[in-house]
């Protein structure tokens, strides 16, 4: 389906991104009225499509990421709706793994901007998400939750084949609230009347307890059913139902996800070959998810930001007490304390970095105060580059290096490591 455009009034993909950087990150007040008249105005393209929806604090990315190559692996044309990105903007939108093209991006860009309605920056890429996949006739897409899910612009969708929440844990508490019973109401606003619903494992009883009031009937994985084979640097093995099951990303937490994706096929009702799901499971990768660039010394990278996700690296970290040099970036307004308190006691060395790409950044020298209670060697770096030069010669480039505390560090920082370590 094809859009003429206007003489002279021809966006290029650096155009659009330009243009879709600028508008606002957070609305003026929420509500779904803005995210509705915008896509409206573009004849409602979500209401022709099916979806699974994957809110919920932590491993919402690598549980998309398996969803979607399951269903690929099945032969169904697989839309992929994800935030933020690591490398290419355009890892957001893919179709069966690949990218949306970059004119194609430029001209939906300028169709959603002519229609003259203001929203968010998050608004807007949905729209264009939602009429990419459209055009394109996804069987289904795989959407993402960007923030919360209640009044979250992907919660437009009316009927999802299946909702997803995932681990619960405090972040953007200034929006979603400070309690769990709060947080996780939120989350749960993506479960529709009637429709499927499936819930990460390993909850906490406050957090069942408000998903049960959205949904009494939400599938929950029985882990008395799952027997763990191994988990290292090659990924995990593992038994579910009788069925052995392998996942390429690292971290038992990983296991948890896999579990929650294995039910949500199951829920969510398309005809999926138990072959499928273990590749699918098997195949899924995704940058910045305990990431392993090198095996020689080890190098990891994960985009892991709050105590949920702190307790899921330590739990890895843990097997390198006392040799890792660890290279960290954060926002000031997560949970830094909390966070460093978890990480920090398997750490030899931390240094310490400002994240340039975010106004949020916490400096690299109030983190490296923060850091000190937690490990006696803490140093600051200028830049990524001298953090890695650093992180080199303190790990005499033969001990393990972690880098963690903002998938905006991760992104930015990910191509200098390889090249430096590959």
């Amino acid at each position: 389906m094809a859009y003429g455009l206007p003489f002279g009034e021809i966006m290029n993909y650096n155009d659009a991104l330009e243009y879709i950087h600028s508008l606002l990150v957070f609305g003026s007040k929420p509500g779904l009225e803005r995210i509705s008249e915008l896509l409206s105005k573009l004849g409602n393209p979500q209401d022709k499509l099916k979806f699974i929806h994957v809110a919920g604090t932590n491993g919402k990315g690598s549980t998309c990421t398996m969803l979607a190559e399951i269903y690929k692996e099945s032969g169904y044309k697989t839309g992929l709706y994800t935030s933020p990105y690591i490398v290419d903007f355009r890892e957001r939108m893919q179709i069966d793994g690949k990218y949306i093209p970059k004119d194609t991006l430029a001209r939906l860009t300028k169709r959603v901007k002519d229609t003259g309605v203001v929203v968010t920056e998050f608004e807007f890429i949905t729209a264009l998400a939602m009429l990419w996949f459209l055009e394109e006739n996804c069987d289904i897409v795989i959407l993402e939750v960007g923030l919360g899910g209640r009044f979250d612009a992907t919660n437009i969708i009316k009927a999802p084949l299946c909702s997803v929440i995932m681990k619960i844990d405090y972040d953007h508490t200034a929006v979603l609230g400070d309690t769990i019973e709060q947080i996780t109401n939120e989350k749960c606003g993506i479960i529709k009347d009637g429709a499927q619903a499936v819930s990460y494992p390993l909850q906490e009883d406050a957090a069942f307890k408000v998903i049960r009031q959205h949904n009494v009937n939400t599938v929950i994985p029985n882990i008395k059913n799952l027997k763990i084979i191994s988990s290292n640097i090659n990924g995990n093995r593992f038994m579910y139902n009788n069925v052995e099951y392998a996942t390429g990303l690292i971290g038992e937490h990983q296991v948890y996800n896999a579990l929650t994706v294995i039910e949500t096929v199951k829920a969510a009702g398309l005809d999926v070959s138990q072959e499928s799901i273990v590749s699918g499971i098997k195949n899924a990768t995704i940058p910045a998810r305990m990431e392993l660039l090198s095996e020689s010394p080890l190098v990891f990278l994960d985009g892991a930001h709050n105590p949920n996700g702190a307790e899921a690296i330590s739990a890895f970290m843990k097997n390198y007490d006392g040799k890792i040099t660890a290279v960290v970036g954060m926002m000031k307004d997560k949970n830094c304390d909390g966070f460093l308190a978890q990480v920090l006691k398997y750490c030899k060395n931390v240094i310490t970095v400002t994240v340039k790409e975010n106004p949020r950044t916490i400096s690299a020298e109030e983190l490296a105060e923060l850091s000190k209670k937690y490990c006696d060697n803490v140093f600051v770096a200028e830049d990524y580059a001298s953090a890695i030069e650093l992180a080199y010669e303190k790990s005499f480039g033969t001990e393990p290096v972690f880098v963690f505390g903002s998938l905006y560090l991760a992104g930015a920082i990910r191509m200098s490591l390889i090249d430096k370590y590959l």
